[in-house]
């Protein structure tokens, strides 16, 4: 059985197959959102969510990526992050009605 490499979320801490986060990597030229995964460098990983990335900004990643992020770094992971799905909270009349929908 082939083994499925696992990294772990910097923001939440949740440890998952590497193919189902997205890969930060710092590179002489700067910080960069590495989709391949495979690009040169020291990594850090996120989930897909705001919150977890929210959380990353706070210092886990600096701290995965040994670094302190610069204002152009923040910026260019901030318009990451403007790309990602919006979450919507459980109690949102929207999710209930889907929650709903699913039980019946």
């Amino acid at each position: 059985m082939k083994r499925i490499p696992q990294r772990t979320c910097v923001g939440c801490r949740e440890v998952l197959p590497k193919r189902t986060l997205i890969r930060i990597v710092r590179t002489p030229e700067g910080i960069r959102v590495d989709p391949t995964g495979k690009a040169a460098g020291r990594g850090a990983y996120l989930h897909n969510r705001r919150t977890c990335w929210e959380r990353g900004f706070k210092g886990a990643l600096a701290h995965a990526l040994k670094i302190d992020l610069s204002d152009s770094d923040r910026e260019v992971l901030h318009r990451f992050v403007e790309t990602l799905p919006e979450e919507s909270s459980p109690s949102d009349p929207a999710n209930i009605a889907e929650q709903e929908g699913a039980w019946s």
